[in-house]
Parts: C-alpha cells; sequence; structure tokens
C-alpha cells in the first residue's frame, strides 16, 4: 500500500515538472557558447571592464583541445626531491671517506701510530679528509643551471584603445588551462577593425532574425554558421521565429587580439542592446520578449581573418 502511494507521488511529481517545461516561455535570445578560438578555445578569456567576471571557455567547439598544461606543482615536486637525492649521495660518499680513512689508519699503523711519525700521518690524512668533505659538499650543493625554452618569448597581450563605443585596456590575461600548441603573438586592432566588428555585430543579429542563410555565411565562419542553422531550424521545427531589431552597441572592449599559424583571432567583449523576441510563424503572435523595451546583453564575440577572408565571427561566449 505504502509502496503504491510513493508510485502516485513520483508519477505525481514528474507530470508537473512536464507541465512546468511546457509552460515555461522559450527564450527569445540566441543562448550558449559555441564556436572556435583557436589554440585558445579551451581557455578562458581575461576579464574586462565591459566583462568583469570570469568567462568560461567555450563549450560547444569542433576544435579540438589542446593537451593539458603541467601544473606548476608538478613541476615543482622532481625539483624539490632533487637536493634529497644529491644529499644521501653526498652523505653517503663523506661517509664512505672518513670511515675508509680512519680505518685504514688504525689498521695500517695500528694504535701505535698516534705516536712519532704516525701523528703527523694521521693530520695529513685527516685533512685530506676534510679537503674531499669541502669538495663534495660544494659539488653537491651547486644549484642547476635552468634550461631556457627555445623560440621567441611571447610578450603579455594588451588591447589597443577603442574609439566611438568601444573602450580601450584589458586586465592582465588569464592564467591558460591548457598549453597553445602554436606560437602566438600580438595583433594591434586599428579603427577599421573596430568599425567592422560593430558592423559585424548587427549584420549577424539582423541576418538571424531573417533567417538569411547566405548573409549568415558571408559574416561566420563555417562552424558558427553550422551551429547558427542548427537553431534556426530548432526554432522551424517549433514553428517559432526569432526577431532581432534595433541592435545598438553601448560598450566595447579587447579581451585579447592575437595571431597563430597566419591567422588572426579578436576576442571583443561586447555590451548591447536590442528588440529580442519570439513569435509564431504562422500567426505572428508573441511568444516571449517585450517588444517596446529593449533588452541588455553582455557577450564575447571571437573575429577571425586571414589571407582569404576578412574578419568573420568565430565564436560567441555569454559574459
Amino acid at each position: 500500500m505504502i509502496g503504491t502511494k510513493f508510485r502516485y507521488i513520483g508519477a505525481l511529481a514528474v507530470s508537473l515538472a512536464v507541465a512546468a517545461m511546457l509552460a515555461t516561455p522559450a527564450e527569445a535570445r540566441r543562448g550558449g557558447s559555441f564556436g572556435s578560438r583557436g589554440s585558445r578555445t579551451a581557455v578562458a578569456p581575461p576579464p574586462t571592464k565591459t566583462a568583469p567576471q570570469e568567462t568560461a571557455p567555450v563549450q560547444r567547439s569542433m576544435t579540438d583541445k589542446p593537451t593539458p598544461a603541467p601544473q606548476a606543482a608538478a613541476n615543482a615536486r622532481p625539483a624539490a626531491s632533487s637536493p634529497n637525492k644529491f644529499g644521501g649521495l653526498a652523505k653517503g660518499l663523506i661517509g664512505g671517506l672518513v670511515a675508509g680513512g680512519l680505518i685504514g689508519m688504525l689498521l695500517g699503523n695500528g694504535f701505535g701510530a698516534l705516536s712519532g711519525s704516525g701523528i703527523l700521518m694521521a693530520l695529513l690524512q685527516i685533512a685530506l679528509i676534510g679537503g674531499l668533505v669541502w669538495f663534495a659538499l660544494r659539488l653537491f650543493r651547486r644549484p642547476p643551471a635552468l634550461a631556457t625554452a627555445g623560440g621567441p618569448s611571447i610578450p603579455p597581450l594588451s588591447a589597443s584603445p577603442f574609439m566611438g563605443g568601444f573602450q580601450g585596456g584589458s586586465s592582465a590575461p588569464a592564467q591558460p588551462a591548457y598549453a597553445a600548441p602554436a606560437i602566438s603573438r600580438e595583433v594591434p586592432i586599428t579603427t577599421s577593425d573596430q568599425q567592422r566588428f560593430e558592423h559585424l555585430l548587427t549584420e549577424v543579429q539582423d541576418a538571424f532574425s531573417r533567417e538569411d542563410y547566405a548573409r549568415l555565411r558571408e559574416c561566420t565562419t563555417p562552424e558558427v554558421m553550422s551551429y547558427l542553422a542548427e537553431e534556426l531550424s530548432q526554432n522551424a521545427t517549433k514553428g517559432q521565429r526569432n526577431e532581432v531589431s534595433a541592435t545598438e552597441l553601448l560598450d566595447a572592449e579587447v579581451a585579447e587580439a592575437w595571431s597563430e599559424d597566419g591567422t588572426d583571432y579578436a576576442t571583443i567583449a561586447m555590451r548591447y542592446q536590442s528588440i529580442d523576441v519570439m513569435r509564431d510563424r504562422q500567426s505572428g503572435a508573441l511568444v516571449s520578449g517585450d517588444p517596446d523595451r529593449p533588452t541588455v546583453t553582455t557577450e564575447l564575440w571571437t573575429f577571425t581573418r586571414d589571407n582569404r577572408n576578412a574578419w568573420r565571427l568565430s565564436a560567441i561566449q555569454e559574459a
């Protein structure tokens, strides 16, 4: 009887949970973290004034994660154990010298050697042993030379000042959780780059709202395009359309900009406002969102370019 009641209660709880999910309105804005930041895809971008909170690395990506970088503590353990090994060897050598010298003195000349010329020989042996002990201590206590890694040193990245809606300056780069396989260098961000980023922000939003696949392909990388097309397909399956309009950039700041393997990357913290609503595809009825009140969104957009393509959207991360 008690088991039957528990089964009824469990079934009722599941039913309520399903009903709550069905009753929850669909989120109007595009969400999630997806795309590629090159070798830094699995590394959290540094915080900025526009996005001061630490942002998680990209969650959905087709880029393989680099090999985990060894931690400093793991590297320090063998170094800390090295002096103990040398210390043990030095102690054994010194002990052998002392024991061998004294035993040789006693067995070679006997206890009678402590008189006459035997005393002089004993002093000479003690001086010799003392010199060997001093030499062994200097030999084994000498700090090992540090090996320098090959290749040029990489200076810390700094953001170029932005004009207009962009702000300059960023905090120190975050410590990478993974070792970047490619050597990177800092990339300066020009005024034309800033204008391109702001233009891409509005173009991607408008093309997504119009479900303009051709324009999205021009503004994004194939990987980002695949994720946006997947979301548009899901909206169509639900019989809904995500309409985004009146996009306006409020603040922006360079988090980091670098180049690797002939490809430039720039991660920009953007705070913008837009009218973001979800409507029924057939009737146009409002499903979620407020058509009269803009919503403010803060995201990190990563752009990429190479010799064949201008700046395109490469990744989006929620801040």
